[in-house]
């Protein structure tokens, strides 16, 4: 599975880099749960291909930008996109992806899994206060407030 993007870029697509590739979409594809079923005779707007989806949460995803930068690219819609995203996440397609990309990345170079570990760091927040105060939780506006002018 190749996981890079196309680099082929489209003259009206200032965003055409950042397509998904044939290759990673054939892989993408099976892993997708099929599209629910719409009454054709109630009329609105027909159903964005997936692709088109997937090439907006990979834009996202790739970038960092904000969902609603995506509707300036031209590549679909940010409330489509992240609507799709998260009936994907819910339904486990990108873990999905996920694995089989470990799984063949194992095949093709291997992986030493008796020398994986996990690492992570606990802090306390800075301005957390102590453990189990008798303070309330209400806002500090009352200190900080500006005293009248006399």
């Amino acid at each position: 599975m190749k996981t890079s993007m196309s680099s082929k870029r489209a003259s009206s697509n200032p965003s055409g880099r950042w397509l998904i590739s044939d290759d990673l979409w054939s892989e993408l594809q099976p892993l997708l749960p099929p599209p629910p079923k719409r009454d054709l005779s109630k009329g609105g707007r027909p159903r964005v291909p997936e692709r088109k989806a997937m090439n907006g949460i990979f834009f996202v995803l790739r970038t960092g930008c904000q969902w609603n930068a995506l509707n300036a690219t031209g590549i679909c819609s940010s409330s489509t996109a992240h609507l799709r995203f998260q009936q994907w996440v819910a339904a486990g397609v990108f873990h999905q992806l996920w694995a089989k990309g470990l799984h063949q990345y194992d095949e093709l170079r291997g992986i030493q899994w008796r020398w994986q570990s996990m690492d992570g760091a606990l802090t306390k927040a800075p301005l957390g206060g102590e453990k189990n105060r008798s303070q309330s939780y209400r806002p500090r506006q009352k200190r900080r407030q500006t005293q009248p002018a006399v």
